[in-house]
């Protein structure tokens, strides 16, 4: 899943606070921006079958 919004990459060494954007480079020190949310799933996950199958009889 694709975020539009973006964190800087390097916020951490160069900033004081998250700095959020919308476009490919960070505004204030041009350093590459990142997707800023974790994926919701995890594609590899064993029991994953498992669980849809028990919301989908949930239901």
């Amino acid at each position: 899943m694709k975020s539009d919004i973006r964190v800087c990459s390097a916020w951490r060494e160069v900033h004081d606070c998250p700095v959020y954007t919308l476009s490919e480079t960070c505004p204030e020190c041009g350093e590459p921006a990142e997707n800023s949310a974790p994926a919701p799933f995890n594609p590899t996950d064993p029991h994953g079958e498992y669980r849809r199958a028990l919301k989908r009889r949930n239901r």
